[in-house]
């Protein structure tokens, strides 16, 4: 006889489910209902009926033409990330060549690690609430400094300029997130195939040559999750501009996050404008996206997997014309 065989499946099933429900209730229908209400006239702090406009994109028209805070608010994020996150990425890299260097045998990373991670840890409201400290006006410590080295002969307002406040905020977010990318950076090393590095150290490349034509082209997947992540974050941030500066001084540290956050639950409650507002920048981060998975491919893969289907089709031209003949 035969025994009737156990299928386990459906249990894979059931271990999703909760999963699938939290996702499709509080991810997908929030995501949709929020791409709807752009589309239409709702706002205000009473529940009205609601209606799509006679032109669905004019929220989308009024907030790119007409609206110069939301402008704005996107030349800050633009500038608030790349700031931060190019000294991240670099310092990120360095550090990992050099926790991740055979050579060095360097002794407790465990502790170095833990130390660079640990402004990840603190809660943003803490490190907003330290920073306004050390700037404060007019007496906080890097003012008595500034005074004690003779840098300046009166305290100065370093929250009412706008290139310091910019400044202040961007090193705030690398100071946050360094530790984080190098984490993921150095995890990546360690996937690596160690015999691709014995190789490297019997052919005689020395630790420049590794780094750059083994170590960075293997880590092209992490660095490309390590892009994106950064910049899904550095267009969605919120926290340290909110808590820190509120936007000032005049708007300069004002991001998307919180122009959103204003539009609607502020004033009067724009839930339209704060949707448009939304999709815009959904729309930004998946072309850019697009953009960052399409630059780093692998260019050898791609030509391969065209070389293979140039032979498959010429292939089957062989064989179309041999049956003919």
């Amino acid at each position: 006889m035969r025994r009737k065989g156990v299928n386990y499946s459906k249990y894979g099933y059931i271990f999703t489910l909760p999963f699938v429900l939290a996702f499709l209730i509080f991810s997908l229908y929030p995501i949709l209902y929020t791409a709807v209400i752009g589309f239409t006239d709702m706002k205000g702090l009473i529940p009205k009926p609601i209606h799509i406009l006679d032109n669905p994109f004019q929220n989308f028209k009024d907030l790119l033409f007409d609206n110069p805070s939301f402008r704005k608010s996107l030349i800050n994020t633009g500038l608030l990330w790349i700031t931060n996150f190019i000294p991240q990425i670099v310092l990120a890299l360095l550090l990992t060549a050099w926790f991740t260097n055979r050579r060095l045998n360097i002794k407790g990373q465990g502790a170095f690690k833990v130390l660079l991670y640990m402004p990840n840890i603190i809660t943003a409201s803490t490190i907003a609430v330290l920073f306004s400290s050390l700037f404060a006006y007019p007496m906080g410590p890097v003012n008595s400094l500034f005074q004690m080295l003779g840098w300046s002969d009166a305290p100065i307002y370093f929250l009412q300029d706008k290139t310091t406040a910019r400044g202040i905020v961007s090193f705030i977010q690398f100071w946050m997130w360094y530790g984080n990318t190098m984490i993921v950076l150095v995890a990546g090393v360690m996937g690596i195939n160690p015999a691709l590095f014995e190789s490297a150290a019997i052919d005689g490349a020395n630790a420049f040559q590794t780094f750059f034509r083994i170590t960075l082209p293997s880590l092209r997947t992490i660095l490309l999750y390590t892009l994106i992540t950064s910049m899904i974050g550095g267009l969605t941030m919120f926290d340290i501009p909110q808590l820190f500066l509120a936007g000032g001084p005049d708007d300069s540290t004002l991001t998307t996050s919180m122009f959103i956050y204003g539009q609607a639950f502020k004033g009067s409650y724009m839930y339209n404008r704060a949707a448009a507002a939304s999709m815009i920048m959904f729309i930004i981060a998946a072309v850019l996206s697009g953009i960052l998975f399409y630059l780093m491919r692998d260019r050898d893969a791609a030509k391969l997997r065209k070389a293979q289907k140039n032979i498959y089709k010429s292939e089957k031209a062989a064989k179309a014309a041999a049956r003919e003949v």
